[in-house]
């Protein structure tokens, strides 16, 4: 089973007409996006969208074997033109399944948001799932019936609701091998590199528009880097960009380093603001205890923060007084870092952990100041080294420094 897809972007496509914004701005040549309509093997048209013929004409298709239409969500604006021997779309009902005299097999998945989901089964048996914007598949669960085999592709708004490729996931619809396609891509982040790079991070891809792929093809999926350190100074977005890493994974472990400050309102709010914005799917332990969870197999890991961890571990040796770090407190210390650092190397868990960048700026006026500035960047150092994939994040923006 083929598919092309006629267009990959929002429905007002990209850039958005008369927007000055610096995506639009940058969506040029391969870059640019139209509404996205996916065409199944020359027969069955996924959304009607303005221009289609043409788009298909372009890339040496054409709308005239098309025998079926489908919708997947409503249009806003003027009604779509339909082509010239085109039949009228249509949507079919949710949990009810059209079958196409092609062979083709169509099933309608029910979604939380306006709109409808297609299942298609080729004649070969292949198997893909296309989602409207905006939406994600209801009423999945582990073990569901409909789920019991993965798709071989999912072409959905994986930007948009990450937690529908993390609900897919969960239910076993999605597996390592299922080819996760991005469409419906809008302005919110930039083309080119930074698309790429969110895209990878989710087991997801984008590709231009008018590229004809083959469900059931797997050697293009990409490989989710399984260690990833995320630095960052102070509000520069690190705990925002490693969460983004894993919104499109079910069942994360979101282990909080910071512990809880009686009468402290401000540090209360910070912690409220980072649980009000983490997927209600994750859990929370607040611990310090990294080793064995690091050990144990289980669920992605998102350790935030090693800054705060080192400063337990320092507590711990007493490594702030001089003379129990000279009479073996540096010692505990590097002991405990290279305890931490064997476990992230020998881990088969996906990790993303979040640790400050310190010491490019003021010198700490006081020894144990400069002491915990010197540690750090040791542990940060030791800890990337075991990583393949460590970011540095500066102004909201993601820099790439390995993988």
């Amino acid at each position: 089973m083929d598919i092309t897809l006629l267009g990959t972007g929002a429905p007002d496509g990209l850039p958005r007409p008369g927007c000055p914004c610096a995506a639009c701005a940058a969506a040029l040549g391969r870059d640019a996006r139209a509404a996205t309509a996916v065409l199944v093997d020359g027969t069955l048209l996924l959304d009607l969208t303005p221009g289609a013929a043409f788009a298909a004409a372009r890339v040496g298709r054409s709308l005239a074997g098309v025998r079926q239409v489908l919708l997947s969500h409503p249009h806003d604006g003027p009604a779509v033109e339909v082509p010239a021997g085109l039949p009228q779309p249509g949507r079919v009902p949710d949990g009810r399944e059209l079958a196409l005299l092609t062979g083709h097999r169509v099933r309608a998945v029910a979604l939380d948001a306006p709109g409808t989901g297609y299942a298609v089964t080729g004649p070969d048996g292949q198997r893909l799932l296309y989602l409207p914007p905006g939406a994600a598949p209801s009423g999945l669960a582990v073990g569901d019936g409909a789920a019991d085999e993965s798709y071989d592709m999912v072409v959905a708004d994986v930007l948009g609701r990450p937690d529908a490729l993390a609900r897919l996931r969960a239910a076993g619809a999605a597996g390592p091998a299922t080819d996760v396609i991005a469409v419906h891509v809008d302005h919110d982040v930039p083309p080119g590199p930074e698309l790429r790079r969110r895209l990878a991070a989710a087991g997801a891809r984008a590709v231009p528009d008018g590229t004809t792929l083959t469900v059931g093809v797997y050697e293009d999926v990409p490989d989710v880097p399984r260690r990833t350190l995320v630095l960052g100074g102070a509000r520069s977005g690190k705990s925002v960009e490693a969460e983004r890493r894993l919104e499109a994974f079910p069942d994360v472990l979101y282990v909080a380093t910071g512990g809880t400050r009686d009468g402290d309102g401000e540090w209360a709010a910070r912690v409220s603001a980072h649980r009000e914005r983490r997927p209600g799917s994750w859990r929370t332990a607040e611990t310090c205890d990294l080793v064995p969870l690091l050990k144990e197999d289980g669920p992605p890991l998102l350790i935030d923060c090693l800054s705060l961890w080192l400063t337990d571990a320092m507590d711990s040796v007493d490594a702030w007084d001089d003379d129990e770090w000279a009479g073996g407190g540096e010692n505990a210390l590097r002991a405990r870092v290279e305890e931490l650092t064997s476990a992230v190397r020998e881990t088969r868990r996906t990790v993303v952990a979040v640790s400050n960048e310190v010491g490019s700026g003021i010198v700490p006026a006081t020894p144990s100041g400069r002491r915990y500035r010197d540690e750090l960047g040791r542990l940060n150092a030791g800890f990337a080294a075991e990583c393949e994939h460590v970011l540095l994040v500066v102004a909201g923006q993601a820099l790439p420094l390995r993988g």
